[in-house]
């Protein structure tokens, strides 16, 4: 039994009915919403004056950090989310959505289908590459020991076997196309006075870091690039990933509802014709099992 459960009266010990009532009230307590008959209220907001003067992306921050953004922290934000939105159906999330949905899985199977996968390696490295920026922010005493903090950091990390600095590199872009526009926004909001511009730096120091002795740079990807921005706007690395799904949500679904209208039925990854590779055991027979092909003819 939780401490939660022990501090609240059961029905033998309330004795009448208020006091039931009054437990059953007290299961569930939030600061989020406050639904009453005819009434919706968002974090104390009127959700018919949020409607039509508060966007979308507004909300989510309302509900997330509890108070509507500066329209600059909005933008900010909003352009993160746009950058995660998609990237292709070779990503494995998008394929699963679009092969679940030629198994005839609905809309809402496919897309939780797809969000399932988003964990520490595929939808991971955002929350990762955030905690590793906090980490190094911790280790910085003054400013000029920024370049020492990440060294420390990075070589702790390697010294218990890390291999991939999440945020660094990628698969597909010499250069993440997402990145340099991105580190521009924040460069923007910096000069603003809308961030301070601390986990931009830190980025740009493990990215240097990183190069470090190296014939060919490790460019920041979209992870580390988002984990700037996340950082630098206050987000909890648990809430990093939580935004990336939610931005990622949107191209699971276009995915989605455009396999629907192609049709196809129980597609695989990859066509029938090309197969795939075998690497096991030589065909061989059952010992004591007769031949069913010669016994036939």
């Amino acid at each position: 039994m939780t401490t939660e459960q022990e501090a609240l009266p059961g029905p033998d010990a309330a004795g009448d009915d208020a006091a039931i009532v009054e437990e059953a009230r007290r299961w569930w307590r939030t600061d989020i919403i406050d639904v009453r008959p005819g009434e919706i209220a968002l974090r104390g907001y009127p959700i018919e004056q949020l409607i039509g003067n508060a966007g979308f992306v507004d909300t989510i921050w309302l509900m997330v950090r509890g108070e509507l953004p500066a329209p600059a922290e909005a933008a900010l934000f909003e352009a993160a989310l746009v950058a995660s939105v998609d990237h292709g159906p070779q990503a494995p999330s998008i394929a699963i959505a679009r092969m679940a949905t030629t198994c005839g899985v609905p809309v809402n199977g496919a897309m939780a289908s797809a969000i399932n996968v988003l964990d520490d390696i595929h939808g991971g490295p955002g929350q990762q590459c955030m905690e590793l920026y906090l980490e190094i922010d911790r280790e910085v005493d003054e400013p000029g020991d920024l370049e020492d903090a990440v060294r420390t950091v990075l070589a702790r990390h390697r010294a218990a076997g890390v291999r991939y600095i999440p945020g660094f590199g990628h698969r597909w872009h010499p250069l993440d196309p997402r990145t340099p526009r991105l580190l521009s926004l924040v460069d923007d909001a910096v000069a603003d006075g809308v961030v301070e511009g601390r986990f931009a730096r830190i980025g740009r120091a493990v990215e240097d870091e990183i190069a470090r002795g190296r014939p060919k740079r490790i460019p920041m990807n979209v992870d580390g690039v988002t984990a700037v921005i996340y950082c630098e706007l206050g987000l909890t690395p648990e809430l990093g990933r939580g935004v990336f799904i939610l931005a990622r949500s949107v191209g699971i679904l276009a995915h989605t509802v455009e396999q629907m209208a192609q049709g196809g039925r129980i597609k695989g990854p990859m066509p029938k014709s090309i197969g795939y590779t075998y690497t096991g055991p030589a065909r061989r027979s059952v010992p004591g099992a007769r031949d069913e092909r010669r016994s036939s003819s």
